[in-house]
C-alpha cells in the first residue's frame, strides 16, 4: 500500500484541512497508527503536527464527542 501523500504529490499538510485530517482520527479521538492507514513515515510525523495543530486552534476536538 503506497502512502495517500505521496501518491497525491504533496510537500505539505495543512492543519485547516479538517476533512483530510478527520480521516486519520479514530473514534475517541486518537490519531491512527500508519500500520492501518498506511502514511509513511515523513508524511505521518506531518499529519501529527498538522491534527495536534488544529486540535489547539480549536479545528479538531481533543476527545470524541459520545
Amino acid at each position: 500500500m503506497q502512502c495517500f501523500f505521496c501518491s497525491q504529490n504533496l510537500k505539505s499538510i495543512d492543519y485547516k484541512e479538517v476533512e483530510l485530517l478527520k480521516r486519520y482520527i479514530s473514534g475517541q479521538g486518537k490519531i491512527i497508527d500508519p500500520k492501518w492507514t498506511g502514511v509513511c513515515a515523513k508524511h505521518q510525523r506531518m499529519l501529527a503536527n498538522a491534527v495536534k495543530r488544529a486540535r489547539v486552534l480549536g479545528l479538531l476536538s481533543f476527545v470524541s464527542k459520545n
